[in-house]
């Protein structure tokens, strides 16, 4: 009797959901045409089937009267699998229709618990039919829709779809030509749905903009642990954005950001974002146009990162440098948790084999894959030295002037000698010079060819130097500049990002967690994002700390007497005291004047203080009996100036 009382609510409600996803006459074939609509099938039903219509329709039936009744093809691999709890039918060429009867097959179905509908061209429509249905249906945990040319409007659908239904898990939305618009979509439906654990949005078109959105849904999504967004064009601002959203995240752990451009600006956001992130385990940001800059600025967050286990880095920009920072980072943390590093398209050198063995001594789970030895470093050749400043330097230490050192071959002391001669003094002498050294300083002096050195030009060599040294100073000077205003500029947006993707409510607590104190447990104090940089860590109950726009502060209470409180009036906006002198005759009780000088509330009374309050006064600087004396000091004062 329970049996058939199931069954029949069952048909019941897939006759209903039947007639409510029934097509329009303008979608297809009406109701009596396809009644007599004729299709090619290579299903035959059988004596099982005929017993269970006469209890109430099967998932089969119902499948192949939705597909009578909107003119497509019935998919025999989805009657043949319906035993099954995975249900494949990728490249099927569903579309649209194909999907509506897909769908009303599936409301009533308690078995399929993944659906693969990749590359079935469904559109939009086809998503608006599958929200549809998961409306009732709460078995299908993991869906795939994958190259199906969703597009904005599908995107709005399946955005739709997430919020009506709370039993899918992981949804694949690969190739669907989402934009920077379609990102705020998922945004929204994912800030209040946590049950999604898995989201696949690579290749698609998400941006700038995409990156601000998908960075507020990394902020306020508290059940997403992989995120998939490869081959998409998170770069600049949006890569910055991301790794804002990334830093208050408390869920991810596995993140693919492969194939997007992140460049040096986006290491640098990552970096500061791991420095605060202690969920990530796997990172994916190979092929990103990282150099080994970019890998240094990323090291400075491994520094303090405790959870990263794996780290792909593959054809990135790098070299050997890149590759001894990494490896150098692992050595000098001992609290890391890398296992596995990726830069499998680098040739590393001897000093980074060494350095490997050294510190897989200290951490004996660490693999790095590389290219293979035989790389070099990008070093710049060493620059060569000038010959003229050799001779000029070999002067200067022996303080000899340079008529004194040709002397012997300038008798005339014209400054001019055969170039033979030249040759020969300086080969004899002991100046550090090498034969081509030599000869590219006899070129230098004899520009013209004719055989005769003029050794005045080494008398300018100390000034020329002095301008070289001067003009690369200021180079070095603007290049560092340069870099630290790049570096100050990406900081900077990076602040405004975590300031705009975190909700009001958000807080940042201090690193640390926990601290027992004598009164048990207590938390560290927690402020806005947006003064991270600023957190004060505060243990005593004794003092109550709050911000300086405030318009009071609480003092510690003396003698164990509780904190004076002042009212809340709004006339108020300085830090009011009561009258401290009950018989001096300028305070009146009617009229309390401020520490500062300005008149407060007029209803506080002095009559009306509390004793605790009075102990708060006690503290204050007491008007004393000696201020007349003062002003009779003055007044001498002006008598001695009528005097002069």
């Amino acid at each position: 009797m329970v049996s058939n009382g199931i069954c029949s609510d069952i048909t019941a409600m897939s006759v209903l959901t039947f007639e409510s996803l029934r097509l329009n006459s303008d979608d297809g074939p009406s109701s009596s045409h396809s009644q007599d609509l004729e299709f090619d099938t290579d299903l035959d039903t059988d004596s099982d089937e005929k017993e269970e219509r006469n209890q109430g329709m099967s998932t089969a039936e119902v499948y192949l009267q939705a597909c009578k009744l909107v003119g497509v093809v019935p998919v025999s691999y989805f009657l043949r699998n319906l035993d099954s709890t995975t249900m494949t039918l990728t490249h099927h060429g569903l579309g649209p229709l194909g999907t509506k009867a897909l769908a009303i097959a599936l409301v009533t179905d308690m078995h399929i618990n993944t659906l693969e509908l990749g590359d079935n061209y469904i559109q939009a429509e086809g998503a608006k039919y599958l929200g549809e249905m998961f409306k009732t249906n709460f078995t299908v945990q993991h869906l795939n829709l994958s190259d199906n040319y969703l597009q904005s409007a599908g995107a709005e659908y399946v955005a739709k779809m997430l919020l009506d239904n709370i039993s899918l898990k992981s949804i694949k939305l690969s190739g669907n030509r989402f934009t920077d618009e379609d990102a705020k979509y998922f945004a929204d439906a994912l800030s209040s749905n946590s049950q999604i654990k898995e989201l696949d949005l690579s290749h698609n078109e998400f941006c700038g903009k995409g990156g601000e959105h998908l960075g507020q849904l990394l902020a306020s999504n508290e059940g997403l642990e992989v995120l998939d967004l490869s081959w998409n064009q998170l770069r600049m601002k949006g890569a910055v954005a991301f790794c804002a959203g990334l830093k208050v995240n408390m869920m991810l752990k596995y993140l693919d950001l492969s194939w997007n451009g992140f460049g040096n600006e986006g290491a640098l956001a990552m970096g500061e974002a791991l420095k605060f992130n202690n969920t990530l385990v796997h990172l994916n940001l190979s092929n990103n146009r990282l150099t080994n800059e970019g890998v240094s600025m990323l090291c400075r967050g491994l520094q303090f990162n405790d959870t990263l286990r794996v780290l792909l880095l593959a054809y990135n920009s790098l070299t050997v440098e890149g590759a001894l920072a990494l490896v150098d980072v692992v050595k000098n943390t001992p609290k890391t948790a890398l296992e596995e590093i990726n830069i499998c398209n680098v040739l590393v050198n001897e000093n980074f084999v060494h350095l490997l063995e050294v510190t897989c001594q200290e951490h004996p789970s660490l693999d790095v894959q590389y290219g293979g030895v035989g790389g070099f470093t990008a070093k710049k050749p060493p620059k060569r030295v000038d010959p003229m400043k050799i001779v000029q330097d070999y002067l200067d230490q022996r303080k000899l002037r340079l008529w004194d050192f040709f002397r012997n071959i300038d008798k005339d002391g014209t400054m001019h000698v055969p170039v033979a001669d030249f040759r020969k003094a300086v080969q004899q002498s002991r100046i550090p010079l090498e034969r081509h050294q030599i000869e590219e300083l006899i070129q230098r002096l004899d520009r013209d060819g004719t055989g005769i050195v003029d050794y005045r030009g080494l008398a300018d060599t100390r000034k020329q130097m002095m301008r070289d040294h001067r003009r690369q100073l200021r180079k070095v000077e603007s290049r560092q500049k340069k870099e630290k205003q790049k570096s100050d500029r990406i900081l900077k947006t990076f602040q405004s990002a975590v300031e705009a993707v975190t909700p009001q409510s958000s807080m940042v607590i201090s690193p640390g967690g926990v601290k027992e104190d004598s009164g048990g447990l207590q938390r560290f104090s927690a402020t806005p994002l947006s003064s991270w940089h600023h957190i004060v860590m505060s243990n005593s109950s004794r003092y109550s700390v709050t911000n300086l726009s405030n318009e009071y502060v609480h003092l510690p209470p003396l003698r164990g007497a509780t904190p004076y409180r002042p009212t809340s009036s709004p006339a108020m906006r300085s830090y009011s005291q009561p009258n401290m002198l009950d018989d001096s005759p300028r305070f009146a009780p009617s009229k309390p004047i401020s520490a500062q000088g300005i008149r407060s509330d007029p209803e506080i009374c002095h009559s009306k203080l509390s004793p605790d309050a009075l102990q708060l006064t006690m503290s204050r600087p007491a008007l004393n009996s000696k201020q007349p004396g003062v002003k009779a000091k003055t007044k001498k004062v002006k008598k001695k100036k009528v005097k002069k």
